[in-house]
C-alpha cells in the first residue's frame, strides 16, 4: 500500500503568549515570559498564586453570549484556534468532501470550570438536585472536537484523544495517520485546556508540582535550571489542518511544512514521575524516527517536553543522549514551557507550532530563565538558553509526556 504524503495547510492558536499564531511566533523568538498573577479567581490562600493565562481574552469576541453560556472555556479555545487554522488553509471556501474531512482534537482534563462550579452550586444550594442541562455537554474532552466538526460541518473522523499532557500529540499524531492510510482527505487536529482555576491550582499544589515562586513569576519556569521547582500552569489552544499532499495540490493550498511521522510508549512505571533512566521517553523518540523514515541524525531540533520540574528534565536529557548519541551535541535542544507555561493537554499542540515555526523560519526559540546549570546535566548539550537561535533546521521533533507514563513525539520537516 503507498502511503500519502501529509502535509499542513493551517494554523491556530490561542496562547499566553499572543492570541493568534503570528502573535504566538513573535514573542517565542523575543523569549517573553507569559507568567504572572492569577487573574482568574483570588488565589491568595493558594500556595501558588500565578499562571500563564491567556490575556486580553473576551468570549463574547467569538461567541454570541448564547452560544458562550454553552461552551466550557476549554472548549471556546479550542473553537477559536480551529476557527483561524481553517481560515488560513482555506479548507471552508475549497471544493471539498466533507465526509473525507474530519476533526481528531483533545484536551487533558476538559471542562473543569464547568464542574467545579456545577458541584459548588449543589453543595452550596438546598440539597434539590438542580443541574444545568448542559453540564455534561460543557464538561466532557470530547466536546470540542464535536464543536468544531459541527461548525464546518465536517462529517469524517470525529473523537478526542486524552493522554494527560500527551494529548494534543496524540490526536495529530491519530489525524496524520488518518490521512496518509487514506481514511481521510483532510484533518483539523490540536488539543486545549482552561485549567487555571481553583481546582487547577489546588490539585497540581497538592501534588507539589507547581512552582512556587510567587515572589517572581516570570522566571519561575526554568527548566534545565539547577534551581526550578516545579512546572507552571498555562492555559489556551493550538489546532493545525493537515491534508494529504494529494488533496492540498489539487486545491492549490499554500503549503507550510509536511508532517513526517509520530510516536507512542508508555514509561510502564510510575502515577506522576518519569522513568528515571528516560526507558519511555527513548522509546517514543525512537518509535517516531523509524515511523518517519528518518535518522537521528536528520534532526535539527527537539522541543523537549521540560516542565521544569527536577526529576523531569533529568530523564529527558538522558534519553536524547542515548537516542542522539554523538549528534545530540549538534542538536539544538529548548523547552518553550519556559514561556508559554505548561498548557497540559494543549501543549503538544502548542509546541507542535513552534517546531513548525523552526523549520519554516529556520529560528530556534530560546529556554529562558536559565541562571544556574545543574551538575547533573550534559553541559555540552545546546539548550539554547536565554537568547534565540539562527540555524538551519531541516526537520524538527516534538515531544510530550504525560501523567500516567503517556509519552508521544512528532517530526516535522521542510516541504
Amino acid at each position: 500500500m503507498e502511503l500519502n504524503r501529509v502535509v499542513v495547510t493551517g494554523m491556530g492558536c490561542l496562547t499566553p503568549l499572543g492570541n493568534d499564531v503570528p502573535s504566538f511566533f513573535d514573542a517565542l523568538k523575543r523569549g517573553v515570559s507569559g507568567a504572572g498573577p492569577i487573574t482568574r479567581f483570588d488565589a491568595s490562600k493558594f500556595k501558588t498564586q500565578f499562571a500563564c493565562e491567556i490575556k486580553g481574552w473576551d468570549p463574547h469576541d467569538h461567541f454570541d453570549r448564547k452560544e458562550a453560556r454553552k461552551l466550557d472555556p476549554y472548549a471556546q479555545y479550542g473553537i477559536v484556534a480551529a476557527r483561524q487554522a481553517v481560515a488560513q488553509s482555506g479548507l471552508a471556501d475549497a471544493e471539498i468532501d466533507a465526509d473525507r474531512i474530519g476533526v481528531i482534537f483533545g484536551s487533558g482534563i476538559g471542562g473543569i470550570l464547568t464542574f467545579q462550579q456545577e458541584i459548588q452550586n449543589f453543595v452550596e444550594g438546598d440539597g434539590t438536585p438542580r443541574f444545568n442541562p448542559f453540564f455534561i455537554p460543557k464538561m466532557i474532552g470530547d466536546i470540542c472536537a464535536g464543536q468544531i466538526s459541527m461548525e464546518f460541518g465536517f462529517r469524517g473522523p470525529n473523537y478526542a484523544c486524552v493522554s494527560a499532557c500527551a494529548s494534543a500529540t496524540n490526536c495529530i499524531i491519530d489525524a496524520f495517520n488518518a490521512i496518509r492510510y487514506g481514511k481521510a482527505d483532510a484533518m483539523v487536529s490540536g488539543g486545549a485546556e482552561a485549567a487555571v482555576v481553583e481546582a487547577g491550582i489546588g490539585g497540581f499544589s497538592a501534588m507539589k508540582a507547581l512552582s512556587s515562586r510567587n515572589d517572581d513569576p516570570q522566571v519561575a519556569s526554568r527548566p534545565f535550571d539547577v534551581n526550578r521547582d516545579g512546572f507552571v500552569l498555562g492555559e489556551g489552544a493550538g489546532a493545525i489542518v493537515m491534508e494529504s499532499l494529494e488533496h492540498a495540490q489539487a486545491r492549490g493550498a499554500h503549503i507550510i511544512c509536511e508532517v513526517m511521522g509520530g510516536g507512542a510508549s508508555a514509561d510502564a512505571h510510575h502515577l506522576t514521575a518519569p522513568h528515571p533512566e528516560g526507558l519511555g521517553a527513548r522509546n517514543v523518540m525512537r518509535a517516531a524516527l523509524a515511523d518517519a523514515g528518518m535518522t537521528a541524525d536528520d534532526i535539527d531540533y527537539v522541543n523537549v517536553h521540560g516542565t521544569s520540574t527536577p526529576l523531569g528534565d533529568l530523564a529527558e536529557v538522558k534519553a536524547i543522549e542515548e537516542v542522539f548519541g554523538e549528534h545530540a551535541k549538534a542538536l539544538s535542544i529548548s523547552s518553550t514551557k519556559s514561556m508559554t507555561g505548561h498548557l497540559l493537554g494543549a501543549a503538544g499542540a502548542v509546541e507542535t507550532l513552534a517546531c513548525i515555526m523552526a523549520v519554516t523560519e529556520n529560528v530556534v526559540p530560546p529556554t529562558i530563565n536559565f541562571a544556574d546549570p545543574d551538575p547533573d546535566l550534559n553541559q555540552e548539550l545546546d539548550y539554547t538558553f536565554n537568547v534565540m537561535r539562527r540555524r538551519p533546521v531541516n526537520a524538527a521533533l516534538s515531544n510530550t509526556f504525560g501523567f500516567g507514563g503517556h509519552n508521544a513525539s512528532v517530526i516535522v520537516r521542510k516541504f
